[in-house]
């Protein structure tokens, strides 16, 4: 798939194909996908926890996403578990000071860029995704052992989808943007 194809065709999805499974060596290219972002100084301090058996997949749902992001992402084959290193990107290595008024802004930039390349990458393996920004961080970190240096930032489901999702209105560039 065209890198612009993936881009056009991605979207956010709210109905899964049970039959539909992952493997963990699919998981694992599309991790090491994300880590090709660009980050703060290289700092690469995107963090991952991978949901992927029923048992653990049927507790977050239950225990760390309200009920309308549990349904939405009931059928997923994986979920995926964001974060980053606090105090690190964006911040002066010699006396832990934040280089810019951006501070841990910067951690969550940089996974941002490689949250984006893994839609990206799952799109152009035939995979949906859905960015879900609404959980219970605290439940997340207790449950799956996230330590308290790491932001969780979402819960991403990952799997195939069930039917074909209409694509949303876009605005155009005339409204996004001023020339100089």
């Amino acid at each position: 798939m065209e890198l612009q194809s993936a881009i056009e065709e991605r979207r956010s999805i709210r109905s899964y194909d049970t039959s539909k499974k992952v493997t963990e060596e699919e998981l694992r290219v599309l991790i090491e996908a994300a880590q090709q972002a660009p980050s703060w100084k290289n700092s690469q301090t995107g963090r991952y926890a991978i949901v992927y058996t029923e048992e653990m997949k049927e507790q977050v749902l239950d225990k760390c996403l309200p009920p309308f992001n549990a349904k939405n992402a009931a059928g997923a084959a994986a979920l995926i578990v964001t974060s980053y290193v606090k105090n690190y990107s964006g911040f002066d290595k010699e006396n832990g000071t934040a280089a810019n008024e951006i501070g841990n802004g910067w951690g969550m930039y940089d996974l941002g860029l490689q949250n984006q390349i893994l839609l990206l990458k799952a799109k152009e393996m035939g995979m949906d995704t859905l960015v879900m920004g609404i959980r219970d961080a605290a439940a997340l970190r207790e449950l799956l052992k996230i330590d308290e240096s790491q932001e969780i930032a979402a819960v991403i489901a990952l799997g195939y989808a069930d039917g074909e999702p209409r694509p949303k209105v876009r605005k155009t560039v005339d409204e996004i943007v001023k020339f100089y």
